[in-house]
């Protein structure tokens, strides 16, 4: 919904229009008499022209005096206030005032969000949206952040890197939100970026794992609380080799072909080259965004099933659910892993619901704690959700929605009432070991905007439920 935008220009002060007094007819000296037929003696005529110009002096006098009166909203004053009007004293400006800063109002900080609500990957948009959201209630719940409610506007771009332009142009410039939180993908960051950088606008706390979002030094108005994919890929290749005792040369990856697929790569062959093995060598199969074509990549394992113990996937949950399911046909043993943007809770239900031997040894790397647990955070997640998302089941992504939102909240206390996107920078840089309760502190600085580079293990139950398990 556009926002309502005040129709009424300024207002405008029109001058009075000030009735102005007909000049003062000058008496006549006591004791004489009008000339007859109008004429006088000279000394007549000299009184009167006199009488006449003094009487036009005071009444340009008193006519002055009021028309500054009504300038100025104050009775007429005597002649010696004649002199020009002192200038009116300057308004001193409020503490605490954001007046002119986009998005911010002083009942009011509005935040936007690009995210898929459509397409193959519609339910990680949800899931974040959800967890942002229930974050905004609490604090609203308890008088917002210095008095000021939060709101979050949410377009779907589909997982679109062209519809992305186009809701991020949305956002800023019509609905002229203050800052943007939760975006979902890679892809769709790559053209965010940019546009947010030009434009002197925070993203915070994308869903996105990419390298785009974490430069060396950082862009200064993009911060992420998550781990990057090659971080939870870089993970579970340490526990298929060190915990699984699987040889590097017998792993493969299936990806997305484009760059969420490639910053998982990364990580993968980051860590396989420190095991002294040639990444070159390994067997990479893809699939198309948006789509759940796996033939291809399934045709290929089948091709080197002897050689693959293991495969690294870097997919989304409907991909992911196809190519588990096929490679299992192929009664292979393989161990199947993939990182947190899977959607958990999406693949459980996949795999669950076809049979007890679509879950066997598949391992999502995490970014967050399991929302089943008595951590202290996720305590306080399921409290809210359950009182301001009736219906939603606890999950991996709105707990990390939930997550961001909440460590905005600290950043927007800190940077004050009288906030601005240069203060907010400052207060989310100052902030360091912050506690959630999630199990892992929170630290940004000048020269980190990565909030947490912690990786949980969890592996799949035939009951569609997470086993945490150890990485290393």
């Amino acid at each position: 919904m556009p926002l309502d935008l005040d129709k009424n220009g300024p207002g405008r002060r029109d001058t009075p229009k000030v009735p102005i007094p007909a000049a003062p007819i000058p008496p006549l000296q006591r004791g004489s008499t009008p000339p007859p037929g109008g004429r006088g003696d000279g000394s007549s005529r000299s009184l009167l022209i006199a009488g006449t110009v003094v009487g036009l002096i005071v009444t340009a006098a008193v006519v002055a005096g009021v028309v500054r009166a009504a300038r100025s909203g104050g009775p007429p004053r005597p002649e010696a206030a004649a002199a020009p009007a002192p200038e009116p004293a300057a308004v001193p400006q409020v503490v605490g005032s954001s007046a002119g800063v986009n998005g911010v109002s002083d009942s009011e900080i509005v935040f936007g969000m690009s995210s898929p609500f459509s397409g193959a990957i519609k339910e990680l948009g949800r899931a974040m949206r959800t967890g942002v959201e229930t974050a905004f209630a609490a604090a609203n719940e308890a008088g917002g952040v210095h008095g000021r409610k939060l709101r979050l506007v949410a377009l779907d771009d589909g997982y679109e890197p062209a519809r992305t332009r186009e809701t991020m142009r949305e956002l800023v410039e019509q609905r002229k939100v203050f800052a943007i939180v939760g975006n979902v993908g890679t892809p769709t960051a790559a053209v965010s970026i940019p546009y947010v950088q030009e434009k002197k606008v925070i993203f915070f706390g994308a869903l996105s794992g990419g390298p785009g979002l974490r430069k060396t030094p950082p862009d200064r108005y993009v911060f992420n609380y998550r781990p990057s994919y090659a971080e939870e890929t870089a993970a579970a290749v340490r526990y298929l080799v060190e915990v699984r005792r699987i040889p590097p040369q017998q792993l493969a990856v299936f990806m997305q072909d484009d760059e969420f697929g490639q910053a998982g790569l990364a990580g993968v062959e980051q860590q396989v080259r420190r095991y002294r093995r040639d990444p070159a060598q390994l067997l990479k199969v893809t699939y198309r965004r948006n789509s759940a074509d796996v033939a291809s990549a399934v045709a290929r394992i089948r091709q080197n099933v002897s050689k693959v113990k293991a495969v690294v996937m870097v997919a989304t949950y409907q991909a992911a659910i196809q190519f588990v399911q096929r490679v299992r046909d192929l009664g292979a043993p393989v161990v199947l892993t993939n990182v947190s943007a899977v959607d958990s809770n999406a693949l459980a239900e996949g795999l669950a619901g076809a049979g007890p031997r679509y879950v066997s040894d598949v391992v999502v790397t995490q970014i967050v704690p399991n929302p089943g647990s008595k951590a202290t955070a996720v305590l306080r997640y399921r409290q809210a959700l359950e009182k301001g998302a009736l219906g939603e089941n606890p999950g991996f992504l709105s707990l990390e929605g939930w997550i961001v939102g909440n460590l905005l909240v600290e950043g927007l206390k800190r940077a004050g009432p009288k906030l601005d996107t240069e203060t907010l920078v400052e207060a989310l840089e100052g902030i360091r070991g912050l506690d959630l309760g999630i199990g892992t502190t929170i630290s940004f600085g000048p020269s980190e905007h990565q909030g947490s580079h912690k990786v949980w293990g969890t592996m799949l139950q035939p009951d569609g439920t997470y086993k945490a398990i150890e990485l290393e």
